[in-house]
C-alpha cells in the first residue's frame, strides 16, 4: 500500500508495522556499570520485513517516491552483505517490482548471509569489481542506463538508503522513542551511510544521539551533517554531533576484540544478537562510551538495535569465534 503526498509530505510505501517494540535490558545494563532502569533497546531488528532492520523505515519514503515515478525496476549498491541490499530486494518483492543490486567486489565462493536472501527475494544481482566507491556508482549508473534502453523504468535508489528522503523514516523512529522514553538522555545507533543518525538528530537534537563509526563512509560526521538539513531545516555543523570513531579497527568489513566482546555480553546477559560490522560496533561504542564517562548512570538511554542477523552468517570469522564458544574454545 502506498500512501499518497499532500503539499508537504513526499508519497510512502507502507512496508513496517510501526512503533518498534521498546525493550528494557536490565542484566546487559548492570554489566556495563549502570543501573537496572537505565538501558532500553529499540528493536528495529523485529520490523517483518525481509529479516528486519533500519533500512525498512529509508525504504518507505525512497520506495514511495519510486512508484510515484512509476519505476518498474529498483537498483541499489552495496557491500557484499550489505543490509540495505537484502531489504531492498524484500521491499521491491512486496511491492512487485524487479531489483536489481550492483555490489562491490566479485562472486566468491559463497553465498550465504545476506547474498542468500537476495536471491531467495528473486533479486538479479551485478558485481561492480574493485575500485571503490565511485566505481560502485559509475556501475549502478550504467545499469540504470541499460535498463531505460531496455524500456524499463529504473528508480535508483542510494547507498544505504541514505538521502533527506530516506532519512525521513528515522524522524519518524524519533518521534517514536520520544513517546516510549520521554526522559530520553542518549540514543545509541551505528553510523554507517548516515541516514539513520540524520534522522534521530534532525528531530531528537545532536545532543541526544550517539552514532558509533562503522567505516562506511569517508567522513561520517560530514556525511550526517549534510543528510541532517534537510529533513529538520536546521542543519548542524559536523562537530556538534557525538561521533565515536574508535570502533572501526582496521575496516568496515574486520572483526575487532571490542566487537566480539559486544556481541557475545549481549548475547549471554539478554539473549540479542547483533552483528558484526554494525550493531556490535555499536555496542562496543556504548560499552566504551560507559568506559569513559559519556554515558553515565542514572541517565536513560536507548541502544537502537537496526538488524543485521543475516550478515553475521556471511561473516566466517565471527562464525568460527561464535562456534569456539560452543566448544568451550
Amino acid at each position: 500500500m502506498t500512501t499518497p503526498s499532500t503539499d508537504s509530505t513526499p508519497p510512502r510505501a507502507r512496508l513496517g508495522t510501526w512503533p518498534t517494540p521498546l525493550e528494557p535490558a536490565p542484566r546487559l545494563a548492570r554489566a556495563l556499570g549502570l543501573g537496572p532502569d537505565d538501558l532500553w533497546v529499540k528493536r528495529d531488528d523485529l520490523i517483518g520485513l525481509g529479516g528486519g532492520g533500519n533500512k525498512v523505515r529509508k525504504l518507505e519514503w525512497t520506495c514511495g517516491a519510486a512508484l510515484a515515478e512509476g519505476a518498474t525496476t529498483l537498483v541499489t549498491t552495496g557491500a557484499p552483505q550489505s543490509n540495505h541490499a537484502r531489504l531492498t530486494a524484500a521491499a521491491g518483492a512486496r511491492l512487485g517490482l524487479r531489483v536489481v543490486l550492483v555490489l562491490a567486489g566479485q562472486p566468491g565462493a559463497s553465498a550465504s548471509g545476506n547474498l542468500a536472501l537476495d536471491g531467495l527475494f528473486g533479486a538479479g544481482v551485478v558485481w561492480a569489481g574493485d575500485g571503490g566507491g565511485e566505481r560502485l556508482a559509475s556501475r549502478a549508473q550504467e545499469v540504470v542506463e541499460e535498463l531505460r534502453g531496455r524500456g524499463e523504468v529504473p528508480a535508483l535508489i542510494p547507498f544505504g538508503g541514505s538521502s533527506a528522503l530516506g532519512a525521513r523514516g528515522y524522524v519518524e523512529c524519533a518521534r517514536e522513542l520520544d513517546d516510549q522514553v520521554p526522559d530520553l538522555a542518549t540514543a545509541v545507533v551505528a553510523l554507517g551511510s548516515g541516514g539513520t543518525m540524520a534522522g534521530l538528530v534532525a528531530h531528537l537534537g545532536v545532543s541526544r544521539v550517539l552514532g558509533v563509526h562503522v567505516g562506511a563512509v569517508a567522513e561520517p560526521a560530514r556525511t550526517v551533517s549534510e543528510l541532517t538539513s534537510e529533513p529538520s531545516g536546521k542543519p548542524c555543523a559536523p562537530e556538534e554531533l557525538r561521533v565515536r570513531l574508535d570502533q572501526v579497527g582496521d575496516g568496515y568489513g574486520t572483526l575487532t576484540e571490542p566487537v566480539m566482546s559486544a556481541l557475545t555480553l549481549a548475547a549471554r546477559t539478554e539473549g540479542i544478537v547483533l552483528d558484526p560490522i554494525y550493531t556490535g560496533r555499536a555496542m562496543a561504542g556504548l560499552v566504551a562510551a560507559v568506559e569513559d564517562g559519556d554515558i553515565t548512570p542514572g541517565q536513560r538511554t536507548v541502544f537502537l538495535h537496526t538488524g543485521g542477523l543475516p550478515g553475521l552468517f556471511g561473516h566466517p570469522a565471527t562464525l568460527a569465534r561464535a562456534e569456539a564458544g560452543l566448544l568451550g574454545g
